[in-house]
């Protein structure tokens, strides 16, 4: 029998946080981010759910072959570009737009046969200092891929480094604009944080990622007051009841001490499963629907939590982790990351049933299974 953790993906919420950001987009294209597997949400799974957006925007080329070989034709945009002289031809055969951002990606470009023209994002350093151009060469890389013959359109990008904190954008949106002022080419500079804060930022083409998944990308700000749905839901079980007596200690190392008579419910949950091993105790769960907390450290396969005030609770009771009543954004914090690194650790051992309409799709390792939702 399976383990009872389970991962539930709603493809409605996702099409309704879709919804926010095509409000706050306006006119702008909307390119849904999609990297790493689509932030632990399954690419394949949401794609369909995702078909208002524009295009999508990934960094893996073997999942945009997939993705165009599975059937879909909206721009496909590679935020890491190429990586390689081979990866070249697969681009433009593929007809996948290119993030180029260094001098090296453009010799590659120079010098491999292409089938037709790359489109290109050209990525502007604007003071992130992490990739692209810096914004007095902007003049000099145009003017290269255009003599190329290998690039198609050319747009232009930014990526802000404060647009989810108080610095704000303005110190770098002021600088990129200024700098592609008179080149008359469209531009990208928003994320999601950007796209819901900045509306100066907008341009052509924004890039939400998170806000997708029903994550807020604000710490001070909670999802829900943003409109935002949550998509992922980690569930599992209680499946151990222990009773201690005050000084009894809980897991690896004897972290936490009861202080008072307590049960202690042991749910299928762990670091293997794509939990954060650094969640202390504290860290908020719901168990049948109401709000408790863990107790001792997490191990590979199970957690501890605190059952003294839910008498009604025991073997068989319902834990949400995350998702459906309690938001990733407040585990996360406790654990003292961000929500994207434990949606996009989920384990592929995790079985995931994703909703759509009156169905789920049931993937439990070693079948697919389609069945009506009760």
């Amino acid at each position: 029998m399976p383990r009872p953790i389970r991962a539930s993906i709603d493809l409605a919420a996702l099409r309704s946080n879709l919804a926010v950001a095509r409000r706050a987009a306006g006119t702008a294209g909307i390119l849904a981010v999609v990297k790493a597997n689509a932030y632990g949400h399954g690419l394949r799974r949401v794609l369909s759910a995702l078909e208002a957006a524009d295009g999508v925007a990934m960094v893996e080329l073997d999942w945009a072959l997939g993705a165009r070989e599975s059937g879909y034709r909206k721009p496909i945009v590679m935020l890491g570009g190429f990586y390689e002289r081979r990866d070249v031809p697969l681009l433009s055969q593929a007809r996948l737009t290119a993030v180029v951002h260094d001098a090296e990606q453009i010799r590659m470009l120079e010098s491999e046969p292409v089938e037709r023209p790359i489109d290109v994002f050209l990525k502007v350093n604007s003071g992130m200092n992490r990739l692209g151009f810096e914004l007095k060469e902007i003049d000099q890389v145009v003017d290269r891929l255009r003599r190329s013959n290998k690039a198609g359109s050319v747009i232009l990008m930014t990526h802000f480094a404060n647009a989810d904190d108080a610095v704000g954008v303005d110190w770098q949106l002021q600088a990129f604009c200024n700098a592609i002022a008179g080149f008359g080419l469209p531009f990208s500079a928003a994320n999601s944080a950007a796209l819901l804060r900045y509306p100066q930022a907008r341009g052509d083409w924004v890039r939400p990622g998170i806000m997708l998944y029903g994550s807020s990308p604000f710490p001070e700000v909670q999802a829900e007051a943003l409109g935002l749905r949550p998509v992922m839901t980690l569930e599992t079980r209680v499946i151990g009841v222990q009773r201690l007596k005050p000084g009894d200690r809980v897991g690896y190392g004897g972290t936490y001490t009861a202080r008072a008579p307590m049960r202690v419910g042991v749910i299928a949950c762990g670091y293997a499963d794509g939990y954060s091993r650094h969640a202390p105790s504290g860290t908020p769960v719901l168990v049948d629907g109401q709000r408790t907390t863990s107790v001792g450290r997490v191990s590979m396969d199970l957690i501890c939590v605190d059952l003294t005030g839910l008498p009604q609770a025991g073997v068989g009771s319902r834990v949400v982790l995350w998702g459906e009543g309690l938001s990733v954004d407040e585990v996360a914090a406790s654990s003292n990351t961000v929500s994207y690194e434990l949606l996009c650790a989920l384990n592929a051992r995790v079985a995931v049933t994703t909703f759509d309409g009156g169905y789920s799709e049931e993937a439990d390792g070693s079948a697919d299974r389609r069945t009506r939702r009760a």
